[in-house]
């Protein structure tokens, strides 16, 4: 028996299956009960009050810095003449690119039948969400005047004045409001199967009911599985293409301009590559601690994390492919202000942000050659919170760098965010931990049917 246990370790170990995503010992009633269980027993360790507390006090200063923000205006955040888009488009364009992730794993993926995404989509979809939730925020912060959010809405246009449609900006309200339509609805028609089973578990009545009417009558039956199957695959080809036209349609933001470092057509490729790139590094910076936390290993193994490695690893080579022909291109084109664009991100004023940026979004990351990198998991937690740094302050050298020194000397000026910038951008991180912590109390983070089928097929193969 010993040497039979040791060499279905060495299998798991060697093998690249699809059922050992789950590991030996998993049954269909053990992953159900660890599952719901999160939900159902009511009992949370520490980590969870703490986390969520402390995304809660973010929150909170989050809403004081917008209240303060719509009584006195714009002018409390650091922007002046010539770095007019600070940090709330960065923000935005930040927590968009965060939001790709759940998508492709979930759309993509799934098209592309990669069992692998089973246990991770759940919490990536919903963290797209809430990614989605948080970027929709700052163009309407930072409209100044927010009571006339309404410009940049498609509504009936009989003074010929507003919307624009010409207008990056009405274009980010279409594929903004387009992309979170389709991925609420990919969301909920996954989490009805397991809302049926949260209903069969429930103990209480009030969760019976609530889960009851969430699961929409859910039977398990075979016309059922059928509908669903047709239709979460409509869903995924329907969601598939917003990953490139979301961050493609916010990079022409900057792409349609004139500005030295924005005109050039790489953006919308360039952009989509880094969307992922942080998207799957916020994935995991969610993941691993729920991961420990709840004692989840036996569901999310070492082959997930190695994944998702793998998928970092390649998009951050795109990234910086992107950094490498954007100089080459400045360099090549012959024109002195796009050569000056290059000079002073690299020795200016803020020229120290940019090299950290390499070294955080670029260097670190090469960490992911190595397998043993990519499968601890507290290794794997450093380089990807890094990723995410560096994706931020990719956007910061974009948005502000570019724009405190253009075409005339006369017009330079230096952007420094007050605390007014840094209040609202750790806020709407606090908003972001609150409503994940909040998902995990009281939906499966995980999802239960596709876990199953993974058993379900493991068992098959060993009978």
């Amino acid at each position: 028996m010993p040497e039979t246990k040791l060499l279905e370790e060495e299998i798991v170990k060697s093998s690249n299956l699809p059922h050992l995503l789950v590991r030996p010992g998993e049954t269909l009633e053990s992953a159900s009960a660890k599952i719901s269980g999160i939900v159902l027993t009511g009992k949370h360790p520490p980590f969870w009050w703490v986390s969520f507390g402390i995304g809660f006090i973010l929150l909170m200063g989050f809403l004081y810095g917008t209240i303060i923000l719509f009584m006195i205006g714009v002018g409390i955040w650091g922007i002046n003449i010539p770095v007019a888009w600070g940090f709330a488009i960065v923000n935005f364009v930040w927590w968009i690119g965060i939001g790709h992730a759940g998508t492709f794993i979930s759309a993509i993926l799934l098209l592309l039948a990669q069992k692998w995404r089973n246990s991770i989509n759940r919490l990536a979809e919903a963290m797209t969400l809430f990614a989605v939730a948080c970027a929709g925020m700052f163009p309407l912060l930072h409209l100044g005047r927010p009571w006339t959010f309404f410009w940049i809405l498609p509504y009936p246009n009989t003074m010929g004045l507003w919307p624009q449609f010409r207008s990056p900006l009405v274009w980010d309200v279409f594929a903004v409001c387009t992309y979170f339509t389709v991925s609420l609805i990919f969301w909920y028609t996954g989490l009805i199967p397991d809302l049926a089973t949260m209903r069969d578990r429930a103990r209480t009545r009030f969760a019976k009911i609530g889960f009851g009417i969430l699961s929409l009558g859910w039977r398990g039956s075979a016309i059922h599985w059928k509908h669903y199957q047709t239709v979460y695959l409509i869903l995924a080809g329907l969601s598939t293409p917003l990953v490139l036209s979301v961050h493609s349609v916010v990079s022409a933001d900057f792409a349609v301009a004139v500005l030295p470092g924005w005109h050039t057509t790489i953006f919308p490729p360039f952009f989509v590559a880094g969307a992922i790139y942080s998207g799957f590094a916020m994935v995991l910076n969610i993941m691993i601690p729920l991961r420990y936390v709840y004692r989840l290993e036996s569901l999310i193994t070492e082959r997930h994390l190695n994944c998702m490695a793998n998928v970092m690893l390649v998009t951050g080579l795109m990234v910086g492919y992107g950094y490498v022909m954007e100089t080459f291109t400045s360099w090549y084109s012959g024109d002195i202000f796009e050569q000056y664009m290059v000079i002073n991100r690299s020795i200016g004023p803020y020229g120290w942000v940019y090299w950290f940026l390499i070294l955080v979004n670029i260097v670190i990351p090469q960490l992911l050659w190595i397998r043993k990198i990519r499968t601890n998991p507290v290794s794997l937690f450093f380089v990807a919170l890094s990723i995410n740094v560096g994706m931020w302050l990719e956007r910061f050298v974009i948005i502000i760098v570019s724009l405190h020194r253009d075409f005339l000397p006369s017009s330079w000026g230096i952007f420094a965010p007050t605390g007014w910038d840094w209040l609202i951008l750790f806020g709407s991180i606090g908003l972001f931990c609150s409503l994940v912590f909040l998902f995990v109390r009281f939906l499966p983070m995980i999802p239960i049917f596709e876990v199953k089928e993974i058993i379900v097929e493991r068992q098959e193969e060993a009978a």
